[in-house]
């Protein structure tokens, strides 16, 4: 995956969509911002709404286990 920092709002995280994330709308994915301590995730479309948040190791995980989906 590469990551390409991603254009909007202002914000001490910086946010990173993925190059993965290539639809018709270009809007249509998550974004991620990695501190050491946690992974903060957001809709792309709404990035002043709701943000999940997961520990590095979780976040591992679950790239890990969407590779093998695909």
């Amino acid at each position: 995956m590469i990551c390409k920092p991603s254009a909007g709002s202002p914000s001490e995280l910086e946010w990173f969509k993925s190059s993965y994330s290539d639809s018709s709308n270009g809007h249509d994915c998550i974004e991620v911002a990695p501190t050491p301590s946690t992974i903060h995730i957001r809709d792309s479309k709404n990035p002043d709404g709701p943000q999940l948040h997961l520990r590095p190791s979780a976040w591992a995980d679950f790239v890990a286990y969407a590779a093998d989906q695909g």
